[in-house]
């Protein structure tokens, strides 16, 4: 909408819900839901990037994976089209990368979450490490934090 959220700003009030999963929401959330979007007609977009949220989501929460893929195929085939400029964009981007999004649902929902959080783990006691002299001492306390010790330290 091109401004930040005040007090008085409707939207800004229905923030929870509009992060909310649709299935989620309580009978009084939607209502609220509701009543936000009709009171003005620029709320129109939100409420349409609330719903290309909802079916992104899901595609990639769906208990069968043939299902979730056909999901998949419509959002990436229809999102770059969108008149909303960030929902288009978010088309494109997904469009860019279609062979990697389509790519959950061909190896059985793999993914590298669990990569990327041991990284993270990593790269944060690299931080507050300030730089380790003993390189040894580096590689012990990096497999400590990924959890890659279990209770058998060398000697």
């Amino acid at each position: 909408m091109g401004h930040r959220g005040r007090k008085g700003d409707p939207l800004y009030g229905i923030r929870r819900v509009l992060q909310s999963g649709a299935e989620n929401l309580t009978p009084n959330q939607t209502r609220r839901l509701e009543r936000v979007i009709t009171a003005d007609p620029r709320h129109e977009e939100v409420f349409l990037a609330y719903q290309c949220a909802q079916e992104l989501r899901a595609a990639y929460q769906h208990h069968d994976l043939k299902a979730g893929r056909v999901i998949a195929l419509k959002v990436l085939d229809s999102f770059h089209s969108c008149p909303v400029p960030e929902i288009a964009r978010l088309g494109r981007t997904l469009r860019r990368w279609r062979q990697a999004c389509l790519a959950y649902f061909t190896t059985d929902r793999a993914n590298n979450g669990g990569t990327e959080s041991i990284n993270g783990l990593i790269e944060l006691a690299r931080r507050v490490a300030r730089g380790f002299r003993n390189r040894d001492n580096y590689r012990l306390r990096m497999l400590l934090i990924a959890g890659g010790l279990d209770g058998h330290l060398p000697t």
